[in-house]
């Protein structure tokens, strides 16, 4: 694992570990609302361990998705993606180039971490290069697993497991790392929903086209933002996928260590939420866009933590 100093030269400045990590919290209360709350009730040791992963896991999505990279040819693209490869490799090699790969490699160290997971997220950016629909449902739970899934595998030796996991009889005792990625798969999923009318304007389609034969509602449809009752029952039984992977989730979330529980369930419970917001719009994601409102967000606290007490 790599050993990092508690501060580096970078660049002709110094710059602290501290620092770097304050950093990645700004970034995250800023890009990541509902996420951040729930980073807030972990301790501190483990709240900026996931701030600098959900950075990481930010820099990624943007060699693809930001304003820059929507201008970019394809060859151009898939060069970004060669090279923040390269460098994902080397940082788990001990390679510090910038304040990210510092607080990464702190990370790593305190919470160790396999490469695969950070290699298959990249694996799903390339996906976007080459595929803009998916014909079916195991297409898309792959995608969903790389860009998403994986980061339950970043993040579960963070979290940790409650030391009763390793003492319950084996048939109680869910896999936690399936539990981990179908959280990260809900959470994609309901991207996916929220994001419909945004994704569309990009060219991308992420319902199956199976789905969308199922319900006699094409892709022309889509793009044309038609409202009908075809759409609704599609969408509802898109919510109900969604809904069914929290589910799948619930089992390992509640095996987390004490100080994790709260914190996941917590935002496990606000982002299912946004699958109710899409339904408060009566499924009209092309002209607007589903949240869970702050006072909504306070009010879900108090429920959390007594969900969270209860395996």
């Amino acid at each position: 694992m790599p050993k990092i100093p508690r501060a580096v030269k970078l660049a002709g400045e110094r710059h602290t570990l501290e620092s770097a990590y304050e950093n990645c919290r700004i970034e995250t209360a800023k890009w990541a609302k509902t996420f951040y709350l729930g980073t807030l009730l972990m301790p501190p040791i483990k709240r900026k361990a996931i701030w600098a992963i959900y950075v990481w896991c930010r820099r990624t999505d943007e060699l693809m998705d930001s304003t820059e990279a929507q201008n970019l040819p394809v060859d151009q693209l898939s060069a970004r993606l060669d090279h923040w490869e390269q460098r994902t490799r080397a940082l788990f090699n001990g390679v510090i180039v910038d304040d990210l790969d510092l607080v990464m490699a702190d990370t790593i160290e305190k919470f160790p971490q396999e490469l695969q997971p950070y290699l298959d997220m990249i694996e799903g950016q390339r996906m976007d290069l080459k595929k803009h629909c998916y014909d079916c449902f195991d297409d898309l739970e792959l995608y969903c697993y790389r860009v998403a899934g994986t980061v339950g595998l970043m993040t579960q030796n963070v979290m940790g497991i409650d030391s009763a996991y390793t003492s319950a009889p084996w048939s109680d005792t869910p896999n936690t790392s399936e539990a981990a990625v179908a959280l990260g798969i809900a959470n994609q999923l309901t991207n996916i929903l929220r994001d419909v009318g945004e994704d569309r304007s990009r060219g991308r389609i992420y319902i199956p086209q199976e789905d969308l034969i199922r319900f006699d509602y094409s892709k022309d449809d889509l793009i044309a933002g038609l409202l009908n009752d075809n759409w609704r029952e599609l969408m509802a039984f898109q919510l109900q996928r969604a809904r069914e992977w929290f589910a799948r989730s619930e089992a390992g979330v509640r095996w987390l260590a004490p100080d994790a529980r709260w914190p996941v369930w917590t935002s496990l419970r606000l982002y299912r939420g946004i699958l109710n917001g899409i339904e408060d719009v009566n499924y009209d994601v092309f002209t607007n866009r589903a949240f869970v409102p702050r006072i909504g967000k306070i009010m879900d606290l108090p429920w959390s933590y007594l969900v969270s007490q209860v395996r």
